[in-house]
């Protein structure tokens, strides 16, 4: 219950880069993916992001407009889109660049990607 209460169980949009220092702090792991609107491989992120944010309620799933969040995106290093940022006690702790770690493919499965997840241990994944 605590959990849903501050926001996880869903993956939704943050509107800006202060949003995201506030998510952080109060959610021990947190996916946040930083998109454009036109990138494809961002909806493909998106699909599987949905799927995996319903059935691991541990972890909070964001995204954030890359293009409209700079600052973040110069200091956390973030150069390719889509980049996940994986963020444990408040701290980033690793990315998932592209799909390069995912097959390098456009048709990976949310398996692969709950894997990759669980390997950073923002997830529980056995």
């Amino acid at each position: 219950k605590e959990w849903l209460s501050k926001g996880h169980g869903e993956y939704r949009e943050i509107p800006s880069e202060r949003d995201f220092f506030q998510e952080v702090k109060e959610s021990k792991n947190v996916v946040c993916h930083f998109y454009r609107d036109t990138t494809f491989r961002c909806q493909i992120m998106d699909k599987h992001l949905t799927v995996l944010a319903k059935k691991h309620v541990e972890t909070k799933f964001l995204k954030l407009n890359a293009e409209k969040s700079p600052f973040l995106c110069e200091r956390l290093r973030i150069k390719v889109i889509p980049t996940l940022a994986l963020v444990k006690d408040g701290k980033t702790k690793d990315y998932v660049v592209g799909f390069t770690d995912l097959g390098n493919t456009d048709d990976f499965t949310t398996e692969t990607l709950e894997w990759r997840l669980g390997c950073a241990d923002v997830i529980n994944y056995r």
